[in-house]
């Protein structure tokens, strides 16, 4: 897939005021910090689409990009931060769970884990939460280019593992880097392969 254009379309808190639902729509979420807007910039090729920032929980609303005018990339707020008030979690988790049971045009989660570090329960949690909803998604892992090839196989595979103890099928995965600028071309021609299947 070749991007030719990716534009901001708007920012809210509310799934009613999301964009019409007529067009394939990919989330990206993952714990604050994850690189989330890095990763979104360089598949976009923007420099500052998404807007990076150096403190964790800098993305707080849902934010809605239109590509090439035929699907929708959507950057939703991190979690697992943990200066946040406790009302503040609340509130973000009521925003995200009524994001994913409403938003019927949703078609697959985009989950960024950190590939430096061991399986984390707050990214258990949440690739659980979403097999209980029933709403497909895949992993992606951030930042490969910190470390060695051989560190990053044994992150990924003690996910697998860890994942294997209750998934009878493991989701797609993909590793990347923002910096390197790896995994692009895999994400993009999943997507463009997504959207060809979904097109009525």
């Amino acid at each position: 897939m070749v991007i030719k254009e990716a534009k901001f379309l708007m920012s809210n808190t509310l799934v009613e005021k999301c964009p019409a639902p007529d067009k394939p729509e990919y989330a990206f979420i993952g714990r604050s910090n994850v690189g989330k807007s890095s990763l979104i910039n360089m598949l976009t090729e923007q420099k500052n689409l998404a807007k990076t920032s150096s403190s964790p929980g800098k993305t707080q609303l849902i934010n809605h990009f239109l590509i090439n005018d035929a699907w929708y990339l959507v950057d939703l707020p991190g979690y697992g931060y943990a200066k946040v008030s406790k009302k503040s979690r609340e509130d973000w988790r009521k925003m995200i769970r009524a994001y994913f049971l409403k938003r019927e045009n949703l078609t697959c989660v985009f989950i960024l884990i950190d590939s430096r570090h061991e399986p984390l329960q707050p990214d258990l949690d949440f690739i659980q939460m979403l097999g209980e909803m029933g709403i497909p998604f895949v992993l992606v892992f951030t930042k490969t280019d910190k470390q060695s090839a051989a560190k990053t196989d044994s992150t990924i595979a003690m996910y697998r593992r860890k994942l294997k103890e209750s998934w009878d099928e493991l989701p797609q995965i993909f590793q990347t880097s923002a910096v390197g600028r790896t995994g692009r071309d895999e994400i993009l021609n999943f997507i463009d392969s997504v959207n060809a299947q979904v097109k009525p």
